[in-house]
């Protein structure tokens, strides 16, 4: 895939702001502004860098040309098949995904918290690439850092949401410290959904964003007492 330029941030130590690139946590926005533009041009030189203002929906919006970051659309997905554009969106323990069709030249972007996933924001961004010509045997996804199954502690409420939607999901959660508490596994519950929807190619990273310090974690900060502490980032264009 020698046209697709794609990666994931980190938490830095030599930026500011631990090179945080959301405009909407903690931080200055001039500095994350400042940020979003030294990680784009590691994975993209020269290349915009177009986000969203993630909403935790299955909402995904089709990338002509760019835009800047005071008119980010409500959604959480980009697809394109214009060169040239770097398509990026954030996470602190919901999960970045990228897609990539590279026969087609058609790559998507998705941000997926547990109700975006629920909703079906894979399956969204999906049907948009195809719109674009992309084949779903043909596209491989990446799902990045997010929160892992051991750190993710939840109440059988949030459970029976994903029961009411198809009692299979019940595999996706472990036993809690007592019976009214579970611990989901977001990254198995996507990647499963990426595979009923048709992907054969499914890269799960496996790194904990709670667990381990190297990346933002919206959870660890509250239970650390802390402001929201920042978001980093995945991002995937094609080469102009």
């Amino acid at each position: 895939m020698d046209r697709i330029a794609h990666g994931f941030t980190t938490r830095a130590e030599d930026l500011a702001d631990l090179g945080n690139v959301g405009l909407g946590g903690g931080g200055a926005v001039e500095t994350a502004q400042t940020n979003r533009g030294l990680w784009a041009g590691a994975i993209l030189p020269d290349a915009p860098l177009t986000g969203l203002y993630q909403i935790h929906s299955a909402k995904v919006v089709t990338v002509d040309t760019a835009w800047d970051d005071d008119n980010r659309p409500e959604a959480d997905a980009m697809v394109t098949n214009k060169p040239g554009i770097l398509l990026g969106v954030l996470g602190a323990d919901c999960a970045p995904i990228l897609f990539a069709d590279d026969h087609a030249g058609v790559i998507g972007a998705a941000h997926a918290g547990w109700r975006g996933a629920l909703a079906g924001v894979t399956d969204a961004t999906l049907d948009a690439m195809e719109k674009l010509g992309a084949n779903r045997l043909h596209i491989v996804a990446c799902i990045g850092p997010c929160i892992a199954q051991k750190s993710y502690e939840v109440d059988s409420a949030f459970m029976q949401q994903f029961l009411d939607a198809d009692e299979e999901n019940e595999r996706f959660f472990a036993s809690g410290k007592d019976t009214s508490h579970h611990q989901f596994d977001l990254e198995g519950y996507i990647a499963s959904r990426l595979s009923k929807a048709g992907l054969s190619y499914i890269s799960c990273m496996g790194e904990d964003t709670y667990g381990q310090s190297h990346f933002f974690s919206h959870r660890r900060a509250t239970h650390e007492g802390r402001d929201d502490e920042g978001r980093h980032m995945g991002a995937i264009g094609l080469v102009g």
